[in-house]
């Protein structure tokens, strides 16, 4: 609060002003402390130095303009603003809106040509950085020069008032513009390293340090939202203005007194918070070294010693091989360490190198690597008998082979299925809120309902596109995990992108958002539906599948409800509101696509997928009569025909739904009887999973689309409840129709089922052809005579069960066979793991009577007691190896009597060795 001279006044300048400079100076010290660290003690500077340098000189400006703008006028009201400064303040606020994304660009660039110097141990990580920099830079600077000419011509801008002549784009528009794009940038920023740093073994609390160091991002991602929240005072005056019928073009919202000054001072002030914790971030990875030379204790690992030659040996918990470095342990703890005071020698200038430990790990752990290299203690693990890598390699865990999706029994195969039912769920909810948040979208804005059929259209012109383009490609090469991933990743965009079409009620913004969202969807949906239908024994495929799709039809049930009930209570400002459920939704989101990278889920590559349908006693390369064309082909072809018009009469039952309900009973709620009617949905494939124990997959499709058929044609009759009932029997009829013609269109295509899935999940575009059909044939007669496009649509894919059903070597192909071969292999296992069992049961009788009275064996007994040995304690281990005479210390001297951790010597024969726990033969 300040009182001026002649009228008292409130102001957020003096708070916008302090904070502002405080920032400033802080991120100032951060920088000048990473120029000391790599030019001073490194002498090796990067681009990534250049690159923090210059952003921050943009920094500097926005920080500087902000706090000019304080001065003219910048968090007073409007009518506290005297008329000589509004050219200043406009000029300052011009300054600070291009400035700002050249500023963030620079830090995020600086971030990312750091991430490539750790990137050469992964492709992927290296690839997604790049993609990542180019988003950065190439949107940047579109948002850079759409704030530079954001009046036409660009004097305009900083004119007050603007002349009539001159043509401005809403600043809030510009604003908001950017927040999609820094969200998902920062959120990339913050979990791109991730994987590679906690797949590396190091010590705890190593790890812990470079996790909590990287995270450092969170703050700004946080900052970010916060920012953003401070225009919502503009966004919602702008929103009502829009629902009053209002016309507001970007020169009129600069010229009245809308108050910019006011609710702008803290966004300016929150931006300039964002971009200097930005900075400060980007230079906490690069503060290692003057850690390193001036406060080691900070980055020591309390657990590490030093050996009789100076060197450092680590004692620690998560690496077994260095309890062994030292053969002396009493010579080793008596002579004092060597001064930590003291640089590495990485670090002292004199070669001007700086390796990639030196930035990940600390100084004494990068002594470590070569001497845990040289004492051949990584030698025995597996990864370090394939090669000898850098060192970078010993410090990260080498990936570990998948289980084959296609071997497991109905008991392994619950928890990987229940973690991808959990990827329906999520879609299912995604459709049904999409749906209900498209009919809000158009009473807000007034829009037209052929818009509205537009966007849902460019939702399921996304599932043509995705599949057949970059969802191919990451299915193909990384497999099923990976698709999980990157759609998730992609739908979190597209809820982004939602933020700025809600608040400035854009329909083309939307029309993208929607797109951007079915564009994920579909990714998850060419793995996740294989994978479900894979994932188990093949005769309970349909099943699996149904049920999943059972889950992903509640999911839809859920979230119109909660739309309704929760989301759109109030009219005004309302889509305002859910921007906020939206961004929770792909912060969510991008968090469990994070959580999926460490689930362990079974995967399949092609040649796994061969094997597994040649295993399977079914015609694979049968042929057409007289022709050369293969029966797997067609009934690949009639699957994808079929699922393309299935969900495109399902999607124009869907859209058309509430008119059909007002023209045929006026009287019943359409919201809550869509409700009934998805609730049917979801119970029919319930019911269908149960019924496919008994009755074959083929028989049921070939049901449920002639029921669909009867009852569709059924609605285009009558009026009142009957028509009212019809539309609910015949969603109920559809619900199971999708998963069979998933199941039943992989059958028999081995190494081709990725591709399948893809072709398949793309036939889901039927969704963007359909609907507008029966909206334009709706407008000519009426939406009960518009229910035939849905009868042909059904018509025609009902010609896939009836191929099923029809030709021999097709029906051959489509029913559940038994996979004899890996069944017996289970059961061989399960018996064997029986067995196993008793023998250890027996084992651990016999060592419960030794403990109880009985001496132990002397080898046992030290076995006991060097186990009984508490991790971490003072006490040293010498390195366990044979000696030339094939003695080792744990054990008696002579020349055949081995250690249990090393293996015997050439020549010498397993009979005469003596095994450490006595005579049972076990250890």
């Amino acid at each position: 609060m300040a009182v001026d001279d002649n009228h008292d006044y409130t102001t957020r300048g003096p708070v916008v002003l302090a904070v502002t400079a405080s920032m400033l100076v802080c991120s100032t010290v951060f920088v000048v402390f990473r120029l000391m660290s790599r030019f001073w003690i490194v002498q090796k500077p990067g681009w990534d130095d250049y690159t923090i340098i210059l952003a921050w000189i943009f920094a500097f400006g926005t920080s500087f303009a902000t706090c000019y703008g304080t001065s003219v006028g910048l968090g007073r009201h409007e009518v506290d603003v005297p008329p000589e400064w509004h050219s200043s303040l406009t000029k300052s606020e011009y300054a600070f809106s291009v400035l700002y994304n050249p500023a963030l660009m620079a830090t995020k660039t600086s971030i990312l040509l750091f991430y490539l110097t750790l990137s050469k141990a992964s492709k992927i990580f290296r690839w997604t950085t790049i993609a990542t920099l180019v988003m950065v830079n190439v949107g940047g600077s579109a948002l850079t020069l759409l704030n530079i000419v954001q009046c036409r011509p660009v004097s305009a801008a900083f004119q007050s008032p603007i002349p009539s002549s001159a043509k401005c784009t809403d600043v809030v528009t510009i604003y908001l513009s950017s927040a999609p794009l820094n969200i998902v940038t920062d959120l990339a920023l913050l979990f791109l390293p991730m994987p590679v740093l906690t797949s590396m073994r190091l010590p705890k609390k190593q790890k812990a340090i470079l996790v909590f160091t990287f995270g450092f991002g969170v703050f700004v991602a946080v900052v970010d939202v916060v920012r953003i929240a401070y225009l919502q005072g503009a966004a919602r005056a702008r929103l009502e203005d829009i629902q009053k019928h209002k016309a507001v073009s970007g020169t009129d919202s600069r010229n009245r007194p809308n108050d910019f000054s006011w609710y702008a001072a803290l966004t300016f002030m929150w931006s300039a918070i964002e971009i200097n914790v930005g900075i400060m971030c980007a230079c906490v990875p690069a503060l290692k070294p003057l850690v390193s030379r001036f406060v080691p204790q900070w980055i020591h690992d309390a657990t590490l010693r030093y050996s009789t030659t100076g060197s450092i040996v680590a004692r620690h918990t998560d690496s077994v091989s260095a309890r062994r470095q030292s053969t002396n342990p009493e010579a080793a703890l008596s002579k004092p360490p060597p001064a930590l005071s003291q640089p590495p020698p990485a670090l002292n200038g004199t070669e001007g190198f700086m390796d990639i430990m030196d930035f990940l790990t600390t100084p004494d752990m990068n002594r470590l690597a070569p001497s845990v290299t040289a004492n051949s203690t990584l030698a025995d693990s597996p990864q370090g008998r394939k090669s000898s890598t850098p060192a970078f390699f010993d410090f990260v865990d080498v990936k570990r082979k998948k289980k084959n999706i296609t071997l497991m029994t109905n008991g392994e195969s619950v928890f990987p299925i229940l973690m991808v039912t959990v990827l329906f769920f999520i879609w299912g909810f995604a459709y049904g809120l999409l749906d209900t948040l498209n009919a809000r979208f158009q009473r807000a804005a007034h829009m037209t309902e052929g818009q509205t059929v537009g966007e849902h259209s460019a939702y399921y012109l996304g599932y043509i596109i995705g599949p057949l383009t970059f969802g191919r490609l990451v299915f193909r090469h990384w497999g099923f995990k990976a698709c999980y991933m990157v759609g998730l990743v992609v739908y979190a965009c597209g809820t982004l992108v939602f933020w700025p079409s809600a608040v400035l009620t854009s329909f083309p913004a939307f029309l993208i958002s929607n797109f951007i969202v079915g564009l994920g969807l579909s990714t998850l949906e060419i793995a996740a539906n294989p994978f479900i239908a894979l994932c188990g024994p093949p005769e309970y495929a349909e099943i699996r599948l149904n049920l999943s799709q059972a889950v992903q039809a509640i999911g839809s049930i859920l979230s119109p409800l909660l739309a309704q009930k929760v989301l759109f209570k109030s009219s005004t400002g309302s889509l305002i509101d859910v921007q906020w459920t939206y961004l929770g939704i792909a912060f969510f989101t991008i968090a469990l696509a994070i959580g999926y990278y460490y689930v362990p889920l079974p995967e399949a590559s092609e040649e796994e997928l061969d094997t597994a349908s040649a295993r399977m006693p079914i015609p694979h390369d049968a042929t057409l009569q007289n022709t050369h064309i293969k029966v797997v082909w067609i009934t690949l072809g009639l699957s994808v025909f079929s699922q393309f018009c299935y969900v495109g009469s399902q999607e124009a039952i869907a859209t058309r739904f509430g008119d059909f309900i007002k023209y045929t009973m006026p009287s019943l709620d359409s919201v809550n009887h869509q409700t009934i009617s998805h609730t049917a949905f979801a119970v029919s494939r319930f019911g269908a999973a149960i019924i496919n124990i008994w009755i074959k997959p083929r028989y049921l499709l070939l049901f449920f689309y002639l029921g669909s058929i009867a009852f569709a044609a059924a609605c285009m009759t009558g009026h009142g409840a009957k028509p009212a009932i019809y539309i609910i029997i015949t969603v109920f009829f559809e619900g199971p129709i999708f998963p069979l013609i998933f199941a039943q269109g992989l059958r028999g295509l081995g190494k081709h089922i990725k591709d399948a899935s893809v072709l398949i999940t793309a036939a889901i575009g039927g969704g963007a052809v359909f609907p507008p059909i029966m909206y334009g044939v709706a407008q000519i007669r009426d939406p009960q005579f518009a229910f035939c496009v849905v009868i042909a649509a059904f018509a025609f894919g009902a010609l896939f069960p009836i191929w099923l059903n029809v030709h021999p070597t097709a029906r051959q192909l489509a029913d559940p066979v038994r996979d004899e071969q890996t069944r017996r292999v289970s059961i061989q296992k399960r018996e064997m793991s029986g067995m196993q069992r008793k023998r250890f049961a027996g084992l651990r009788k016999r060592l419960g009577k030794t403990g109880r009275g009985e001496e132990l064996p002397m080898s046992e007994h030290r076995e006991r007691r060097v186990s009984n040995t508490p991790l971490g304690s003072d006490t040293e281990y010498p390195t366990m190896t044979t000696s030339k005479t094939g003695s080792s210390p744990l054990s008696p001297s002579g020349p055949h009597h081995v250690s249990p951790l090393s293996p015997p010597e050439e020549g010498t024969d397993v009979r005469d060795m003596a095994i450490p726990w006595g005579s049972s033969g076990f250890n």
